[in-house]
């Protein structure tokens, strides 16, 4: 019998083994795969949700969080809305055989560059068992073998995924091996993973900070993080009040546990008398907690019924993913820049303003992977930007940023046409 490090082992070489075929599969075996997987999803149903139900239960009597227990559970309109997803991958263009930049050379070499998959990608992955599909689907878009490392508290679930997209895959004719799911839960296997770097060629953590940090420093393969999000609105002095209340509603209330949703609200000096009474009645409707600096505490301490309270310094830069947004007052653009600057974490900003010059500025000035103009933090979403689903949100700046899709999973080769040309 094998120990678990030989499994983990062998199901690396056999996912380096596909991804060679992987590299010149069709178009249309891809799209049936895909297509089979949107399918077994909605057949399997029953299967996937007991599954879950299953995983639902224990965390939540491990005393799991609300925002982690939100990730990780799934009922019939999510499964609904991942087997749509599938669909909208499937139809996408292959980037895989792209031909770009080509150009002639004066010696009349034709020199270009031509996309290809990136090979093996490891996924490891916390909570939210979606992500085992949206991670092999656009990996399988992109000719890219898979190997995914769910975490304990999702196994039921992420088996059951992983299962759906294997079978969906031997049905199209998808090479054996090139979806690899490790079941084993023993953290030491990841430390094991991250030693790989001879087989795989990328490595995507999702989940926590905690575990953000481990694998980009334990990794010897490259690594693309993200993930935390400490989201800014800032509500300049021009803003349309009515924009503003339902941009900040949206931003902090759709689905406060995720890495987009507005973390602190930072309004112009000019414009927060008159907008923080009104933004704050909204929130209090949906039971947003306000933490909140003198300023905007003096403007709504005769709101009656709103959850506020003052903030404190751990209150900034901080991700609350809950009904939680801290709320400083600003006395110009150039002060909210620099808050944010100070406490954003690269992920997703966004300004209120009808100022184009005030929108330039931001927009320019402002580091991070998303900049917003008059519009909620809650787009940054692979889905939602059009690319059919995401692998995770990358806040770094190298190899790729944002929303990751299926062409960030590529890169290319040069390629050269010549007629017997040699340096001289």
């Amino acid at each position: 019998m094998k120990s678990a490090v030989e499994e983990l082992e062998s199901k690396c070489r056999a996912a380096k083994v596909a991804s060679h075929r992987m590299a010149y599969l069709s178009t249309e075996v891809k799209n049936k795969a895909l297509h089979n997987i949107s399918d077994d999803l909605l057949a399997k149903k029953d299967e996937i949700l007991t599954a879950n139900q299953i995983d639902y239960k224990e965390a939540e009597a491990s005393g799991m969080s609300a925002a982690m227990l939100d990730r990780l559970m799934l009922f019939p309109s999510r499964l609904e809305a991942i087997a749509q997803d599938m669909l909208a991958v499937a139809a996408l263009p292959d980037p895989v055989g792209e031909t770009f930049d080509m150009r002639t050379l004066p010696n009349g070499l034709q020199i270009g560059k031509k996309r290809v998959p990136l090979g093996v990608i490891g996924a490891i992955y916390e909570s939210r068992p979606n992500v085992t599909i949206d991670i092999s689907v656009l990996c399988l878009k992109a000719g890219n073998a898979i190997i995914l490392r769910g975490g304990k508290e999702a196994i039921h679930s992420n088996s059951a995924l992983a299962r759906v997209v294997q079978e969906a895959c031997q049905r199209a004719g998808v090479p054996d091996g090139a979806v690899q799911f490790v079941e084993n839960t023993d953290r030491t296997l990841v430390n094991h993973l991250l030693k790989m770097g001879h087989i795989i060629d990328l490595l995507v953590p999702r989940g926590g900070a905690g575990l953000i940090k481990f694998v980009s420093e334990n990794a010897t393969m490259p690594v693309v993080t993200g993930g935390v999000g400490v989201c800014h609105t800032y509500v300049d002095k021009s803003a349309d009040i009515d924009k503003a209340v339902a941009i900040a509603y949206n931003a902090k209330v759709q689905r406060p546990t995720v890495c987009n949703a507005l973390d602190t609200l930072l309004v112009h000096a000019e414009i927060a008398p008159h907008y923080l009474p009104l933004v704050a009645a909204e929130w209090a409707k949906a039971g947003v907690e306000m933490h909140c600096d003198e300023r905007v505490l003096s403007i709504l301490k005769s709101e009656p019924l709103l959850k506020v309270i003052p903030s404190t310094n751990e209150d900034w830069g901080k991700e609350f993913l809950s009904l939680v947004a801290a709320v400083k007052v600003v006395d110009s653009l150039d002060e909210a820049l620099e808050h944010i600057e100070h406490y954003g974490s690269g992920h997703s900003e966004a300004i209120v303003t009808e100022e184009y010059n005030a929108a330039m500025r931001f927009l320019n000035e402002v580091d991070a992977a998303c900049v917003y103009i008059n519009a909620s933090t809650r787009f940054t979403d692979g889905g939602q930007f059009g690319l059919g689903a995401e692998v995770g949100i990358s806040t770094q700046k190298f190899h790729a940023r944002g929303p990751l899709g299926v062409k960030e999973l590529t890169t290319y080769k040069w390629i050269i046409f010549g007629s017997g040309q040699v340096r001289p």
